[in-house]
């Protein structure tokens, strides 16, 4: 079971630490599999069935607590004070700024969400993906909320990440690499394929570009493109002074807020001049097709 009970906070001054294989989606199949979820199973692109929480419990939040729980339990998921939009994000794996469309309460209202499965499905639930749990939440959103959503690709500014001419300060991992003084991940082992995500900071372990370029992305609040042609994985450090006060919260690839850190030196690099000097990567700006989330319908739920 993993649980954070946390105070709204701005991404940039938080503390997140996750498996990066976990963290993007393709929302147009992601769409397909849902709906295929809301008849009873979902089938995953490797076949795996799966199942569909059995009972659904939404009450309407008004502590005002500014208080957020996230939990994925054994037999289900859990969540405290959180607006359907963060449910969304959550269910979809996609940043909250591309997700547009219904009435002000889809960020407004704040609600306490438990769902669970069935006894004889437990077993099968601990062993999903965190995307396959991802696609178990979708169909109960559609049938409480009476939510319906689409994809649309935008044409929006975009960064792409490319090389720096004096080539890259990245180090490529050893493949054996077991990381004894390193971060341990969720299962409690350090191991690679792991990102710590602090204010004005990053370490990567053992993880592939499309890590770093999905961190980039949530940090920039704009999609990062990768052109960078590297295809190893990589152990790095970056860190720079961000530019932002407190802001909306952020939520971590589990949907969960995250804790509070230390703030840098004030003195020290952007993110952009870090990147350069640190590890031999540039961010430029262009513009280029991005996929997004359109809320079609939504009702208010029924208490229970």
């Amino acid at each position: 079971m993993s649980e954070r009970v946390l105070r709204r906070l701005n991404f940039s001054r938080g503390l997140l630490l996750v498996a990066v294989t976990s963290m993007s989606i393709g929302l147009s199949s992601a769409l397909g599999q849902a709906s295929e979820a809301a008849s009873g199973v979902a089938a995953t692109d490797a076949g795996i069935k799966l199942p569909v929480f059995d009972v659904v419990s939404v009450k309407p939040n008004k502590s005002e607590s500014g208080m957020i729980r996230v939990m994925n339990k054994p037999d289900g998921y859990s969540a405290t004070n959180v607006s359907l939009k963060m449910l969304i994000q959550m269910a979809y794996g996609i940043r909250e700024d591309l997700i547009s469309g219904g009435p002000g309460w889809v960020e407004s209202a704040h609600f306490d969400f438990d769902a669970k499965v069935a006894g004889a499905d437990v077993d099968a639930l601990k062993k999903l993906s965190p995307e396959q749990r991802r696609m178990v939440l979708r169909p109960a959103l559609e049938d409480r909320f009476k939510l319906k959503v689409h994809t649309e690709t935008k044409q929006l500014p975009v960064f792409e990440l490319g090389v720096s001419k004096g080539g890259t300060k990245l180090k490529e991992a050893s493949p054996d690499a077991t990381y004894p003084n390193g971060f341990k991940g969720p299962d409690g082992v350090a191991h690679g394929g792991m990102l710590r995500m602090g204010y004005g900071e990053l370490t990567g372990q053992g993880v592939e570009i499309k890590g770093l370029v999905n961190m980039l992305s949530q940090q920039l609040k704009q999609t990062v493109i990768d052109k960078t042609g590297l295809t190893g994985k990589y152990d790095f450090e970056l860190s720079w002074t961000p530019d932002d006060g407190p802001g909306p919260m952020f939520h971590g690839s589990d949907g969960s807020p995250q804790k509070a850190d230390t703030a840098p030196d004030a003195s020290g690099p952007t993110i952009f001049t870090a990147l350069q000097e640190q590890l031999g990567l540039k961010l430029q700006s262009a513009k280029g097709p991005v996929e997004t989330l359109v809320i079609d319908h939504v009702e208010m739920p029924s208490e229970n």
